[in-house]
């Protein structure tokens, strides 16, 4: 097995540490959870560079790379929604979701065609961009436990008391991760219509 199919195995495996870290929940707990999911996406940004410099790409890590992308980013979200604070609702997750179960339904079409399907820039900027959302959210995570387990402080306590800039902070931070995640979802969308539009002669019969 090469270097780039044992990081991504190795992205694989951190999922389970990342979903451990956020059930727990609390700032330090968070604050791995982030750091897990941080060097997870390293490593995604990684094993593929590294197969395709040393031209080491292989099936198994064709069909790998996308599934701990799925695990990592799908992981993330569904914890999200289970976070009332965050404002992320469940249809938003369906979206992100399906889009993977329908593009991954057409690369098997392909795949039974003898179509390639390489990731085109929709597609990475949609991932990219999801991953931007996590971490930020995230970091929204560890800065409103922080305030309340070293300060006793809630974002709703910041605005009733209108501490200046930091009503402002407060807001911002509530609002944040729903509107974020609803930009991500338009994306998704993009990207899936994107795939499909211009693989759609896979559909024929003929």
């Amino acid at each position: 097995m090469n270097f780039a199919n044992k990081l991504t195995i190795a992205r694989i495996c951190m999922v389970p540490f990342f979903i451990l870290f956020i059930e727990l929940g609390g700032f330090y707990n968070n604050v791995l959870a982030l750091a897990v999911f941080c060097a997870a996406s390293i490593t995604d940004m990684l094993d593929g560079q590294i197969a395709r410099r040393n031209k080491t790409v292989t099936s198994l890590g064709i069909f790998l790379d996308p599934i701990a992308d799925k695990m990592l980013i799908s992981a993330a979200f569904i914890y999200f929604v289970n976070i009332p604070m965050l404002g992320i609702t469940a249809w938003m997750v369906i979206i992100i979701i399906a889009r993977e179960f329908i593009i991954t339904g057409l690369r098997s079409i392909a795949a039974v065609r003898n179509v390639m399907i390489p990731a085109d820039k929709s597609g990475k900027f949609k991932t990219v961009s999801q991953i931007i959302v996590i971490i930020v959210t995230m970091v929204i995570l560890i800065v409103r436990e922080a305030l309340f387990e070293f300060a006793g402080l809630t974002l709703d306590a910041l605005r009733l008391y209108d501490f200046g800039s930091y009503a402002s902070l407060s807001l911002m931070m509530e609002k944040m991760p729903f509107w974020t995640t609803l930009v991500v979802v338009m994306l998704t969308v993009y990207s899936g219509v994107n795939y499909i539009l211009r693989y759609r002669t896979l559909f024929s019969e003929n």
